[in-house]
């Protein structure tokens, strides 16, 4: 046995079973390895970006971490975009980048690069394999580096030559270790917070879908206080049978107000709010000055343990929290617009549907014409490197091949990881990508603005608009065999939509508004 086939074994001894794979030549045993074990699902993404925002999907979907391969440096910096939105995701992932021969690494080769430097920049774990027999167990560590605290980012760095040198027996994971807790004082610090005029709950992480969601809501009924979400939570749980929370909003100024009335917050799972940008004579923290913040727990802590406290401190546990009750919008007339498109989504998704979503400035009238529809999951770009849609709804859809995935994308953002449509359509995945064609970065014109700029010229519409050539996603679609269609009135989007809902595979709706 050799070292790579040592770490596929100790991969699957220890629950890792799917790998999302951008090979080299220097993976080329690793690759070996992995085709003589059938039971390990290899899934190939065209760019490495495609298989760091697959394997983040992955995991917010499974809770399981997935594996990528990535070629040297140069792949890995090609992932570091989406390893970037996955680390603010918390998400587990186990890089394996592919290197030269240790002894190959004494001469200037083409492909030489620092692979611990630019590991280090993003992982929170970084180890490189300098023999064979180590393989298996630094393997192992990295899947159980991967698991700590809630999710992190992993990566062992494979030289060649232990790849094709003898290996050891393979090796199983060890547990994680155990997750932070608070002090009991905190804990009663934060009740005593959360029952004080003008307290509010700031929940994020693990604790907004699922389970804790709904202790977190019966908590904040519990203390007669308001309970909030951030702007970007790695998975929302919403829609009809959820709880009723309030969202922080992006634009700085209605943030401010969101919250003017906030004078303690108790914050779960995330940090404390600031604004996405910084913009001139504005604050960076949405909050007002004299607010009391406590930050109970961040998202890698024992979140589970820390509502139960609370919920034991306030009695919560026979609090009757009333749902959202289910509230489809009426059949939008007119011009096709992301309101009147949101209207019509909200109207076929199935319930327990994933949303992706990555449509910017026609984001937020989808988010909140669903915001009553069929109860689903809602999962954003968490580091706000875009790029991230189409590869988290292939890792999604891996994670969850029977439900329904829609992934809502802008034009400008689906181009930088488009190769994920041919990786959907290979691997037959159940995910319908909405583009909306407003035909340029618009979230920059907004942010132009918020700057004070208010003329734009021939330079910055140039750096703006992607409508010389048009981009044509029809015909994208089909050239990575994905079937595609243009939708630019109310009842063509609204057939298109239903047939994409009625089918089983990969569909494209190119939305021009």
């Amino acid at each position: 046995m050799n070292g790579a086939q040592s770490l596929v074994k100790t991969m699957l001894a220890s629950g890792v079973d799917v790998c999302f794979a951008n090979p080299g030549t220097s993976e080329m045993h690793f690759v070996a390895a992995l085709d003589s074990h059938p039971d390990m699902r290899c899934i190939l993404c065209l760019f490495e970006g495609g298989t760091s925002g697959a394997a983040d999907g992955y995991f917010r979907m499974s809770g399981r971490v997935a594996a990528t391969m990535l070629h040297l440096a140069p792949g890995f910096g090609n992932a570091f975009s989406n390893l970037h939105n996955a680390r603010k995701a918390g998400s587990g992932i186990v890089n394996i980048m592919g290197d030269h021969a240790t002894y190959h690494l004494a001469y200037e080769s083409p492909l030489k690069g620092d692979t611990e430097g630019i590991s280090r920049a993003i992982s929170h774990w970084t180890r490189s394999s300098l023999s064979s027999v180590d393989v298996a167990s630094d393997g192992a560590d990295a899947i159980r580096a991967a698991r700590a605290m809630n999710g992190r980012i992993a990566t062992m760095i494979l030289p060649a030559d232990t790849a094709w040198g003898d290996g050891s027996d393979p090796v199983t994971a060890a547990a994680p270790p155990p997750l932070h807790r608070p002090s009991d004082a905190a804990l009663d610090a934060a009740a005593a917070a959360l029952k004080t005029e003008g307290a509010a709950l700031l929940l994020g992480g693990q604790a907004t879908h699922g389970p804790l969601l709904h202790l977190g809501a019966q908590i904040a009924q519990a203390a007669g206080c308001r309970i909030l979400t951030p702007l970007h939570s790695p998975r929302m749980e919403r829609g009809a049978g959820t709880p009723p929370v309030e969202q922080l909003l992006y634009p700085v100024d209605a943030n401010a107000a969101l919250l003017k009335d906030v004078r303690s917050l108790v914050v779960c799972g995330t940090h404390a709010p600031v604004n996405f940008f910084a913009y001139p004579g504005k604050p960076s923290l949405p909050t007002r000055a004299d607010i009391h913040i406590q930050e109970l727990a961040d998202a890698t802590m024992d979140l589970g343990y820390v509502l139960n406290g609370l919920a034991d401190r306030l009695g919560a546990r026979s609090e009757h929290v009333a749902p959202v009750d289910l509230a489809l919008p009426d059949r939008p007339d007119g011009p096709l617009t992301p309101a009147s498109a949101g209207a019509l989504i909200a109207r076929v998704m199935p319930e327990n549907t994933i949303v992706v979503n990555e449509a910017v400035t026609s984001g937020a009238p989808i988010a909140e014409a669903t915001r009553t529809a069929r109860r689903h999951d809602w999962l954003i770009t968490m580091g706000g490197a875009i790029g991230q849609c189409l590869p988290c709804a292939t890792g999604a859809a891996v994670a969850c091949p029977d439900r329904k995935v829609i992934a809502l994308t802008g034009d400008g953002s689906a181009m930088y990881t488009l190769q994920s449509l041919w990786t959907m359509a290979r691997e037959r995945l159940d995910v319908t990508v909405i583009v909306f064609a407003n035909r340029g970065y618009q979230i920059l014109r907004g942010e132009l603005a918020a700057m004070g700029v208010t003329q734009v010229g021939r330079n910055a519409q140039a750096m703006f608009d992607v409508d010389d050539p048009l981009l044509d996603w029809v015909a994208l679609a089909k050239g990575h065999g994905v079937e595609g269609t243009r939708a630019t009135t109310v009842d063509e989007m609204e057939a298109a939509l239903e047939e994409a809902m009625a089918a089983n595979g990969p569909r494209l709706i190119e939305v021009v508004i």
